[in-house]
């Protein structure tokens, strides 16, 4: 679990924090094409609630709305924007609940996003990003990442699943709205801190 004093650090630590909840989570859907929705109030909720949990560091965010309201909620409004931390182009399927994608194209989207999540693959969803593109950006972002400090990513699931897939690598995984995934890196290594942090408080007996 992430430490909840912030002393200085002789490695980098990174948080991959996933916007709070907006229109298309709900409705449980891939957003349109153009469609730059803003968080719900449930999502505002859920990042005032991360703000005091987060620790301080350089913030970057992807230029969406949803992620921009999540990170001046959660404390960083200068945060900087950058294009490497959008969601992936999503092509054909944009706009779409998965019900309907498998409706109208069958065993397709599997294979497609099979391919997004693959920093190899030179395949994805028609008219969208390939697995290597979009993998490649995020890499790109890596890359640049100072070697001690905290940095704070304010992103989307994807983004979060590609950092996790190139870095440790793990890819098979959800996270949730407002929730962090956190890693450190020293000597080069990068290990998994936490995810879903912080965990949800625990459930009282209904007695």
């Amino acid at each position: 679990m992430p430490e909840r004093q912030w002393p200085e650090r002789e490695w980098l630590e990174l948080w991959l924090v996933r916007h709070g909840t907006s229109a298309p989570n709900t409705e449980r859907r891939y957003p349109a094409p153009n469609e730059d929705a803003p968080l719900s109030t449930e999502g505002r909720s859920q990042m005032r609630a991360l703000a005091p949990l987060l620790p301080p560091g350089e913030a970057w965010v992807s230029p969406a709305r949803r992620t921009r309201e999540s990170a001046v909620l959660s404390g960083f409004p200068q945060a900087h924007e950058t294009n490497a931390l959008r969601e992936a182009h999503f092509g054909v399927m944009a706009g779409q609940t998965w019900a309907a994608l498998e409706t109208n194209f069958g065993e397709a989207p599997r294979r497609w996003i099979e391919a997004l999540s693959c920093p190899d693959a030179d395949d994805g969803p028609p008219g969208g990003e390939t697995g290597r593109a979009f993998h490649a950006r995020l890499q790109g972002w890596l890359d640049e990442l100072p070697e001690h400090g905290v940095v704070l990513a304010f992103t989307h699931a994807g983004p979060v699943r590609a950092v996790l897939q190139l870095t440790l690598p793990l890819g098979a995984l959800e996270i949730w709205p407002g929730r962090a995934a956190v890693l450190r890196r020293a000597a080069g290594a990068w290990w998994l801190v936490g995810l879903n942090w912080p965990p949800p408080a625990p459930r009282l007996n209904a007695e």
